[in-house]
């Protein structure tokens, strides 16, 4: 979970606020006012605008979205898709491939079976037979781009809450830059970018809470200037069966949820849109493998990992250089 720091905001132009629902939970905008900027409420309006397109096109909690139309076709049947939702399943089949499979958008079956899913009935572990089944209609290369067109020769469904949230704040924050806003941080459902500086002259200070269920801590303090930056972790959504702890992070290559001791991961990317997805593939692959991947990809990652004494953390090189660091 990341929270925005507004402490130091100095005497000069003020900090405009404004937010709201979004994706079943809720976003943010904090920016410099000047003069010469359009009033906040037509700013409030165009942010709007693309949070409601996004949901439109994106959203499996919604039966009127383009998604949840495509989601329910039979197989060998195509629709034609907005470019955003193309473009978000190139970003799912890059992220796919280097995960060798374990990060995928078509979980959806899985996150319904296990009981995290919009058609979900209850939380429980499922059966061999029901798992094998639903397996059957999980994984990327069962999608195909033909032209303006999205095809599926299994029965998939495909979920963008990996990658959306993060996808829209990198339209909000172009759409701010646009306007003129060059000091700014957004936020939607967790995911955040922000750029510039605040009125004294500060950076925009974001803090990283220790990933406990039963109380907020933080964890440490960052500076962003110009990047996006997304937090995953397994201990907002799970349940526990028989003693044993389910989350609703999936590894797309047993159908199971996650059982390692990664608790979170943080990513700083110059793409919220990346840095959500990235976050969640870290996840996925764990303490060990999640590490390697960073280190070899120069990702900007902090680890926080279960250990016996409580939390044990870990930072990639390339986090510590980007926290604090200006986007060229």
């Amino acid at each position: 979970m990341l929270t925005g720091i507004l402490s130091g905001c100095g005497n000069g132009d003020a900090i405009e606020t404004f937010g709201g629902p979004t994706m079943g939970s809720t976003y943010s905008v904090k920016y410099v006012r000047h003069t010469d900027l359009p009033a906040p409420t037509v700013v409030q309006v165009e942010v709007e605008k693309i949070l409601a397109e996004v949901d439109q096109q994106m959203s499996t909690y919604r039966s009127d979205s383009d998604i949840t139309r495509f989601n329910q076709l039979p197989a060998n049947r195509c629709q034609k898709m907005p470019a955003p939702i193309l473009e978000l399943v190139r970003v799912g089949e890059q992220l796919s491939e280097q995960s060798e499979g374990s990060f995928d958008l078509t979980v959806e079956p899985l996150l319904d079976l296990w009981g995290f899913g919009p058609q979900a009935r209850e939380e429980k572990v499922p059966t061999a037979e029901a798992l094998a089944e639903v397996r059957q209609r999980v994984g990327h290369g069962h999608l195909r781009i033909d032209g303006d067109q999205l095809c599926k020769d299994a029965a998939v469904e495909v979920d963008f809450n990996s990658i959306a949230a993060g996808y829209a704040v990198d339209r909000i924050a172009a759409r701010l830059e646009a306007l003129g806003i060059r000091n700014y941080l957004a936020e939607a459902t967790g995911e955040l970018k922000a750029a510039g500086k605040k009125p004294d002259g500060s950076p925009w200070r974001i803090a990283l809470e220790e990933p406990r269920d039963d109380q907020q801590a933080v964890e440490r303090i960052v500076a962003v200037d110009g990047y996006g930056l997304s937090t995953s972790g397994d201990y907002r959504h799970y349940f526990q069966q028989d003693g044993r702890r389910y989350s609703h992070t999936f590894d797309a290559r047993t159908g199971a949820p996650v059982s390692h001791t990664l608790a979170s991961v943080t990513v700083i990317h110059p793409s919220a849109l990346m840095a959500d997805g990235l976050s969640t593939l870290l996840l996925i692959l764990g303490p060990e493998r999640g590490w390697n991947y960073a280190e070899k990809h120069d990702i900007g990652a902090f680890f926080v990992i279960r250990a016996d004494t409580g939390f044990v953390t870990r930072t990639s090189r390339a986090f510590e250089r980007l926290s604090g660091a200006k986007a060229e």
